[in-house]
């Protein structure tokens, strides 16, 4: 079983009659790690976030780049101009006894949203799953994102019943102190 992609890059059709170029996809390298850093503070302004900062980008860079990286990441691109990414990872279900695939990101950018792009890239998700020997995916979707919500119920996700908690690194000492 695998843990990282071994795919670095491919071609789909037009993923819908809306969208009448072919996209490419391909792995984060050194050449279009720019445009891995600009889609996410793109994800980060749709989410009313803030991107990352000068030391997050560093942190990203280094790990995309690694030779064995916490993630695996690819760039959508139309007529050579990015237009989306999805960044997954493995977790681990003790229940399983499997490996879970863990879809972090996937998004495209507004104006090329609703055209089949975001479908091919979750369908890829799936297949790295499969390939992987996963006994599942998973990934989270903002309670307000109704559009997210409504896609990935298409594709048969299913809402399961736990909330997400998390402790982020400003908190990591007061939970230690409790």
């Amino acid at each position: 079983m695998r843990n990282k992609s071994s795919i670095t890059s491919f071609r789909i059709n037009p993923p819908s009659e809306i969208m009448n170029e072919p996209v490419e996809i391909k792995k984060v390298d050194r050449g279009n790690i720019e445009d891995f850093l600009n889609l996410i503070g793109g994800l980060a302004r749709f989410e009313h976030d803030n991107p990352p900062d000068d030391a997050a980008k560093r942190r990203l860079v280094s790990d995309a780049l690694a030779e064995n990286p916490p993630f695996n990441a690819f760039l959508a691109y139309l007529k050579g101009r990015p237009i989306g990414y999805i960044i997954y990872y493995n977790t681990y279900s003790s229940f399983d006894g499997k490996r879970i695939l863990f879809l972090e990101d996937i998004f495209v950018l507004e104006d090329e949203r609703k055209t089949g792009l975001g479908k091919h890239l979750f369908k890829f998700c799936i297949e790295e799953a499969k390939g992987q020997g996963c006994g599942s995916m998973e990934w989270w979707v903002l309670t307000w994102n109704k559009d997210a919500i409504g896609f990935h119920e298409r594709m048969g996700g299913k809402r399961r019943g736990c909330y997400v908690y998390e402790v982020d690194e400003k908190d990591f000492e007061k939970a230690l102190r409790s």
